[in-house]
């Protein structure tokens, strides 16, 4: 049995060196026990005999694939105290097999760029989310300028490798990079390296950073948030190092009433001017990232007519044509709106139009963009849009045309034939009724139902009318 003993928990140099003697001397996986600093990092191992260190200046007889190498240099800053051993079995199945490297099927190759994969995550996080504060120091009263320090906890043995990121960000400072494991310090021209420290050591904040928390709760935007994408890409235990994530929940919490302030006020002015509100509204629309779609779609097609309206109409989403004119309901499906619009005695000119969704989904088709239903997540994201048009409206009735419409409004998937015809009361007050989308009127087939869907369609919207009188 061999014990192999490594200088540190990222030593890569000296897992490289002792693989390549004992893979010489072809000693296989099972009889080799990987330690860093005396302290075995197999849990499970029995303790054995110590024995002669690997003859590492024999060359290997193979020709270690680069892509190995790669994945090893990521995969061994892991703290996952099976690394070596798992890396060490890989290069033995790689002596018989070298085009294993390939196989990224293979459990233990998946494994292990699973490990890389966290590694090179936990080394962005530290780059993104690691900041300095100024400290007091002698070294600043000689001319040496200001000291700043940070403190960072990272999931794994990031530190060393990451420094050199730093010193090329940060060569005309003076710091310290204070981390549980190790501490690094640069004096504007060499790096040196401590002991961990601890939270206590780090310091608490400097004056720059009200004025940047200032700045930050200036410039939030609760509508571009997504919290959920938030979360996953800057977990909550990096936010108490950062000084502007200390304002986060806080903002979060209060950007309803805050918006729904805006609206009020702007209600309240000479005239009733809502118009302000609503450009506002739609200003922040024009640039929405709260869902995918925007990466694709031409532009945002937001609501459409009179903020005095009693009627409103919601739609699923923009069409090919709507997407390239930036107007809701002027393709197909559009005409046919307008024509059943008039034949229920209804002014299009005195209704609000608009979407569910705020941007064209589709799938390509050679030069042509086939319309693709949104999907739960999608219409979520867009909800607070048609929230914020119904505050600022207040319409008597809303008309949802489709499942789409009707999901986004009540919030839970319904039933169009059980719900057609009959009033239902909207969270924010206000009647809601529900019919077909007029697409949906478009891709019947059969002449004679396509009729008549299209008069009972134009009995649902004589309907609402009527409620919204």
């Amino acid at each position: 049995m061999r014990i192999v003993t490594l200088a540190a928990p990222d030593d890569f140099d000296g897992w490289r060196t002792a693989a390549r003697g004992l893979m010489s001397g072809s000693v296989p996986p099972e009889a080799v026990v990987w330690q860093v600093g005396g302290e075995a990092t197999d849990l499970f191992a029995a303790t054995p005999p110590e024995t002669s260190a690997p003859d590492s200046t024999i060359p290997l007889t193979f020709k270690v694939p680069r892509a190995f190498l790669d994945l090893a240099r990521d995969a061994i800053l892991h703290s996952d105290p099976e690394r070596f051993a798992m890396l060490y079995t890989l290069l033995a199945r790689l002596r018989q097999t070298p085009a294993l490297i390939e196989d990224h099927a293979d459990p233990l190759i998946r494994r292990l760029e699973g490990l890389a994969k966290q590694v090179r995550r936990d080394i962005h996080k530290m780059r993104a989310f690691l900041r300095f504060r100024e400290v007091p120091d002698e070294g600043a009263a000689e001319g040496g300028g200001p000291r700043y320090a940070a403190w960072f906890e990272p999931e794994h043995h990031i530190v060393r490798a990451n420094a050199a990121f730093f010193v090329n960000r940060f060569g005309n400072m003076r710091w310290s990079i204070l981390t549980p494991e190790v501490s690094l310090h640069w004096s504007g021209t060499a790096l040196q390296e401590g002991p961990g420290a601890t939270k206590a050591e780090a310091p608490d904040g400097d004056p720059i950073e009200e004025v940047w928390k200032t700045y930050y709760a200036s410039i939030f935007n609760p509508a571009r948030v997504k919290v959920g994408a938030m979360l996953k890409e800057m977990p909550r235990k990096y936010w108490k190092n950062m000084p502007e994530t200390a304002l986060v929940p806080e903002l979060l919490a209060t950007a309803q009433r805050r918006e729904s302030g805006m609206i009020e006020k702007a209600k309240a002015a000479p005239g009733g001017n809502s118009e302000i509100a609503w450009e506002a509204l739609r200003e922040e629309a024009l640039s929405c990232t709260r869902c995918h779609l925007y990466k694709h779609s031409t532009q945002t097609v937001f609501g459409e007519g009179p903020l005095s309206a009693n009627i409103m109409f919601v739609g699923e989403q923009p069409g090919d044509q709507e997407d390239l004119a930036g107007h809701p309901f002027v393709g197909p499906a559009g005409q046919l709106f307008d024509r059943a619009l008039a034949e229920a005695g209804i002014d299009r000119a005195q209704t609000y139009v608009t979407n569910a969704v705020k941007h064209f989904k589709f799938e390509p088709r050679g030069k042509r963009r086939i319309h693709a239903k949104p999907d739960a997540g999608e219409i979520e994201a867009c909800r607070w849009w048609i929230e914020q048009e119904q505050a600022l409206l207040r319409p008597k009735v809303t008309v949802a045309l489709g499942a789409t419409a009707a999901r986004s409004l009540l919030g839970k998937v319904v039933t169009i034939s059980r719900e057609r015809g009959r009033a239902l009361q909207l969270p924010g007050g206000g009647e809601a009724w529900i019919t077909v989308h007029p697409s949906y009127l478009l891709r019947l087939a059969d002449e004679a139902a396509r009729a008549s869907e299209y008069s009972r369609f134009v009995d649902d919207l004589r309907l609402a009318s009527e409620a919204a009188a």
